[in-house]
């Protein structure tokens, strides 16, 4: 009963180390290179009195604006 025990652990042991070491799929490239026009988006924004929503189609022609991503801002990370 033991050795039954022993080899029903020892085949989910190797099945679970089989199915955590599948390689995943490469990430797709991304789509937007540096100097790309972006695309429009939608964000809210705080102005001290209330949240509102400002579109990135709101400042086309208008004003220059730059758009840039910080990876794990305010994260502690």
């Amino acid at each position: 009963m033991r050795n039954r025990v022993l080899i029903l652990l020892s085949t989910l042991l190797c099945l679970t180390s089989a199915v955590a070491q599948e390689k995943k799929p490469a990430p797709e490239p991304p789509k937007i290179k540096i100097g790309d026009m972006a695309p429009d988006f939608t964000l809210l924004q705080y102005d001290g009195s209330g949240v509102k929503p400002v579109s990135l189609h709101d400042f086309k022609g208008k004003k220059n604006v730059a758009v840039a991503f910080f990876v794990f801002a305010f994260t502690g990370g």
